[in-house]
């Protein structure tokens, strides 16, 4: 290839022979989904999807290929959404407005051509899936700096459903508004959390003085700031774009490696992996005075089992005051040495699900 033209007539054959292996992969994925709907089996299988990305990345490698691991999955992620909707189209619940951080961690899942649902709570998601009115379900459970969100492992505590997958995202925060000069801004909007994480940022520009008012979610801070000449809105990028707000400042978030981890919600059971996590709630009868919570662990560290996060939450049972126990440990709930580690506290143990790990 000597000249643009010889470039660009080489990359117009190339698409062609993708176009035709993309059409003929949708062709073998589309009879995939007619055996799994006679076998009633599950259309989104992380586990399998990661092995893919981890198969392909590998040959890259070992071929000298110019993609690597994270172009292969940005790429693959995609194809992977296009061919579940060809199986078995589904809705996807998720903790809204457009534009949310919960909204980009489900498109980054689901992909572009999803039919999502956007709703106004973590409760109404998990009534959205219970009710059968969306298959899956997207909000988040920890954030890197804010800790856990007590609202999700409240409801995962009492629901039918299950954690079927898990991912982090990194979060930025972009100071946005329509205001011609910054002396001119009166209120700033943001979810709580966002002017927690944000407030090094507001002091130096002498935003604290300045009305500060919490609303449920970012994006309803940018919609807010669109309106309203006069405010400001502490959001996503994202949400700024869609809602057509101007971005002074980016990544105006504290500490830089604010991340969020959000899980995948919905009905079904992952089959076991070789890199799997489970949840659980702990719910100790004897109390941890009595030594019970040790008790408890001794049994996983005699089977082996990594616990790679532990955390109290306060109980919301009538019984009186006292708490409960999130606890993340490496392994499938199937597994026989998780089964034996647990088997002595079947009434104490609340399963969440058991899932692929996702990447931190």
């Amino acid at each position: 290839m000597k000249t643009l033209d010889d470039c660009r007539n080489a990359i117009d054959n190339i698409d062609n022979e993708i176009l035709e292996l993309l059409n003929k992969r949708m062709g073998v994925v589309k009879r995939v989904g007619e055996i799994k709907h006679q076998n009633g089996t599950a259309v989104y299988r992380p586990e399998r999807e990661k092995a893919i990305i981890e198969r392909l990345a590998q040959r890259s490698k070992d071929r000298g290929g110019v993609l690597n691991r994270g172009a292969i999955e940005a790429i693959f992620l995609e194809v992977f959404a296009v061919a579940r909707n060809i199986e078995l189209p589904e809705r996807i619940a998720y903790l809204g407005p457009e534009g949310s951080f919960t909204h980009q961690a489900a498109e980054s899942r689901f992909g572009g051509m999803s039919e999502y649902l956007s709703l106004s709570s973590i409760h109404a998601v998990f009534k959205t899936l219970e009710a059968k009115r969306a298959k899956f379900g997207v909000v988040p459970i920890e954030n890197s700096r804010d800790g856990i969100v007590g609202e999700t492992l409240d409801y995962l505590a009492k629901s039918s459903v299950k954690i079927v997958a898990e991912l982090y995202m990194p979060i930025h925060m972009s100071f946005v508004t329509k205001a011609n000069k910054l002396e001119d801004i009166k209120k700033i909007y943001s979810k709580d959390k966002g002017f927690g994480q944000c407030r090094d940022f507001l002091l130096e520009h002498g935003f604290i003085n300045i009305e500060l008012i919490p609303v449920e979610s970012t994006a309803t801070a940018a919609i807010l700031a669109a309106k309203e000449p006069n405010s400001a809105a502490i959001c996503s990028h994202i949400a700024a774009k869609l809602y057509g707000v101007p971005t002074l400042f980016e990544n105006i978030e504290d500490e830089i490696d604010n991340s969020t981890r959000f899980v995948i919600l919905s009905d079904f059971k992952n089959a076991i992996s070789e890199e799997d996590k489970t949840s659980i709630l702990v719910r100790l009868e004897d109390g941890v005075e009595a030594g019970s919570l040790v008790r408890f662990l001794e049994d996983f560290n005699n089977e082996k089992i990594n616990l790679s996060k532990i955390e109290s939450r306060p109980s919301r049972d009538k019984s009186g005051f006292g708490y409960w126990f999130f606890m993340d440990f490496d392994g499938h709930i199937d597994e026989k040495k998780v089964q034996k580690a647990i088997s002595k506290h079947q009434d104490e143990v609340t399963w969440l699900g058991s899932y692929v790990k996702g990447e931190s």
